[in-house]
């Protein structure tokens, strides 16, 4: 058990008998009485969404969560397919319950399995990826490495972020999985 104040992103947490996903949070300060702390959460079990306020003196006990290797194979339709590197069991995941992070992973990639209670609820990838920009915009004439300005660009697994003006069509970023932010090129300092 914690405080509800130590509620972050990703967490698998036990609310109302059931495990949830922590798909967002946001504290609040409140100017009398005790802070909040306001939670977007998923259900592993059903798939539905709720909003939930805890109150920062709140407890909140934290989900007991397998991890396995596992590797993405392919997706088929709104399946995507997953092989234990133990067991070499094959197994599927719908859509919804791997839409978050799904854009960072290209097929034949490692990536760690969340089981709960046996069944595979979700995955986590490598916390930094590479992967190839599919489409963005042509590179602008005189933009630099030290500028702020960013414009799209769509990834090859079809992730679209935000990246630099000098970054082209082709070229290899890497791309941090927790907050979706462009970091750099390899071999670039």
């Amino acid at each position: 058990m914690f405080t509800a104040t130590q509620i972050r992103k990703g967490m698998i947490i036990l609310h109302n008998g059931q495990p949830h996903r922590v798909l967002n949070f946001r504290f609040t300060m409140q100017g009398r009485g005790s802070n909040q702390i306001s939670c977007k959460l998923k259900n592993i079990i059903t798939g539905s969404n709720a909003e939930y306020r805890f109150r920062s003196d709140d407890k909140v006990e934290k989900v007991a969560i397998d991890q396995k290797e596992l590797e993405y194979l392919y997706e088929d339709g709104s399946r995507y397919w997953f092989m234990d590197t133990e067991s070499f069991d094959q197994f599927f995941l719908e859509r919804q319950e791997v839409e978050e992070v799904i854009g960072y992973v290209l097929p034949n990639t490692g990536v760690k399995g969340d089981f709960y209670e046996g069944r595979c609820i979700g995955i986590t990838p490598p916390n930094v990826v590479q992967l190839r920009v599919a489409e963005t915009e042509p590179v602008i004439k005189g933009a630099t490495a030290s500028g702020n300005v960013t414009k799209s660009a769509k990834l090859e697994t079809g992730l679209v972020i935000q990246v630099p003006m000098f970054v082209s069509q082709d070229d290899v970023v890497i791309v941090n999985t927790s907050s979706g932010e462009y970091q750099g090129r390899p071999g670039k300092a």
